[in-house]
């Protein structure tokens, strides 16, 4: 028998549901456990600074992925998610948008399957996703060796191209509609996960994206941290 046919809204993390880079914010978690130098924090927050201000191009991603990658090299990932959750109401709760956090409760009493997606890896990933209600979510995924410890490998990478890779996957096994469906996100990188869906969103978007939503005439929404609520979701055909 076919599947009936579902539809969904799709979140961008950074900068989107949240005012600041995930990977970045647990920098300073990381380092009062230890597991980095004072260094790198600053380093992670000049990061910040960048993706704030100008944004995160496919090229400067990749190299921060590599960076990344061999800064992590034999963290033990059961720890890092262990600091992840108890650090999130400290770390991330302030800066979760107030608009983001109603959207995604509005579409969910739409009957829309909700997903988060991000370049951030599952260790992180997993626990912000339950923080915020939602089940299904797509994420990096770091390799990690028999002992659970990091490689500095990456399995998979979720970030420009790749997101509409991974959704592709996706809509083919929950026959998702993606013309009926939503996508938020802020960057240009994510032109390819926005295009897929009916109802693309640029949310607080930086430069060049909103450019392409002015031409596309895709909605364009402003989110600030200090806003009480927003109006619902639109209704559900």
């Amino acid at each position: 028998m076919a599947m009936v046919p579902t539809e969904a809204a799709i979140f961008d993390l950074d900068k989107t549901v949240i005012s600041r880079a995930a990977m970045v914010a647990f920098a300073r978690p990381l380092y009062a456990t230890g597991m980095i130098s004072r260094r790198l924090v600053v380093q992670a927050a000049w990061r910040n600074l960048i993706f704030t201000k100008v944004g995160a191009s496919e090229e400067r991603m990749r190299r921060y992925r590599e960076s990344g990658l061999e800064i992590v090299r034999g963290w033990d990932a059961s720890r890092v998610e262990e600091i992840v959750r108890e650090t999130l109401p400290e770390v991330i709760a302030p800066y979760v948008y107030p608009e983001a956090r109603q959207l995604i409760a509005d579409h969910q009493r739409a009957g829309r399957r909700v997903f988060l997606i991000s370049a951030s890896p599952r260790e992180i990933i997993v626990p912000m996703a339950e923080f915020l209600g939602i089940t299904d979510f797509i994420c990096s995924e770091a390799e990690i060796d028999p002992a659970g410890r990091y490689t500095g490998r990456a399995v998979s990478w979720a970030h420009g191209p790749h997101k509409a890779e991974a959704m592709r996957g996706v809509v083919a096994r929950h026959a998702i509609d993606l013309d009926a469906s939503y996508a938020y996100s802020d960057a240009v990188t994510d032109l390819p996960m926005l295009e897929m869906v009916g109802h693309p969103v640029a949310v607080n978007p930086e430069r060049a994206l909103t450019k392409v939503a002015r031409t596309r005439g895709w909605e364009i929404r402003r989110f600030r941290l200090d806003a009480p609520d927003v109006s619902p979701a639109p209704a559900r055909t």
